[in-house]
């Protein structure tokens, strides 16, 4: 069997494993993802990264107006939580990265790029890549972008450590194979963790609320599940709604399948 063959095969597999996850599994669903990409291309970590493009974005903004909203890693500690934040608060200060800023010039397109593919190689010498990635283990990462609307995309992260060999050109491609056939499934995870619904994005307590919303289960199901009131739990549901612009519970499942919603 083929390289590209055996590619397609665990592919094919990873996407149907995904298939098979209830839809209202939303966390489970995303890192079931992060450890199959990982498993194809031998990378040592991933993160899912949720970006929303703000409507105030400011005259001379180096990336116009997109800012990160939730970042998951398949694999956390304190360390990475800790430069995520320097990131972050550095991105929001409008100081910005040539790596990132080529990123994001990509948006609202498919892409799926090595760092060899988005900076020139003296970029390897420079504190960023000393501090972000060769600071906490890695020597190379691949980075793709989905767009989900004008105003919402998400960012896949993959990560190889130190000693292992550079990402080649195919397992870049292999990457946006995977990632290109499953707009259904990243369609599903957007919503589920209420990304350009609003200023910001689902609580954590809300996820779970949603959770139980599209799992079928009562107001009171969910409180028990929750270990919360039943009142408390319908205040969140009826929150849940404001925030999707839907009317009642079956609106929601009609967003969430991509049916026309009408009240």
């Amino acid at each position: 069997m083929s390289d590209a063959m055996a590619a397609a095969q665990a592919i094919h597999a990873l996407w149907d494993a995904l298939a098979d996850i209830e839809m209202s599994r939303v966390e489970r669903g995303r890192n079931a993802l992060l450890e199959g990409l990982c498993t194809l291309i031998d990378a040592q970590n991933a993160s899912w990264v949720g970006a929303v493009r703000m409507g105030d974005a400011q005259a001379g903004d180096p990336v116009s107006g997109w800012r990160v909203r939730i970042t998951h890693r398949l694999h956390d500690n304190t360390t990475l939580q800790s430069a995520v934040r320097e990131q972050t608060q550095t991105l929001d200060a409008g100081s910005v990265d040539l790596s990132v800023l080529r990123n994001v010039s990509y948006a609202g397109t498919w892409r799926t790029h090595r760092l060899a593919d988005l900076v020139p190689p003296d970029w390897f010498d420079g504190d960023y890549y000393r501090n972000y990635y060769q600071g906490l283990g890695w020597v190379d990462a691949i980075w793709a972008g989905v767009p989900i609307n004008e105003n919402t995309e998400i960012y896949f992260g993959l990560y190889r450590g130190l000693g292992q060999p550079w990402f080649s050109e195919a397992e870049r491609d292999v990457v946006a194979h995977a990632l290109r056939g499953l707009r259904w499934f990243h369609r599903q995870q957007t919503l589920g963790h209420g990304l350009g619904i609003g200023a910001t994005p689902l609580t954590e307590l809300e996820r779970r609320v949603l959770s139980g919303l599209l799992a079928g289960l009562t107001d009171k199901q969910i409180a028990a599940r929750l270990e919360m009131g039943t009142h408390t739990t319908h205040e969140y549901a009826s929150r849940i709604y404001r925030k999707f612009a839907v009317p009642n519970r079956s609106s929601l499942m009609a967003l969430w399948l991509g049916q026309t919603v009408t009240d």
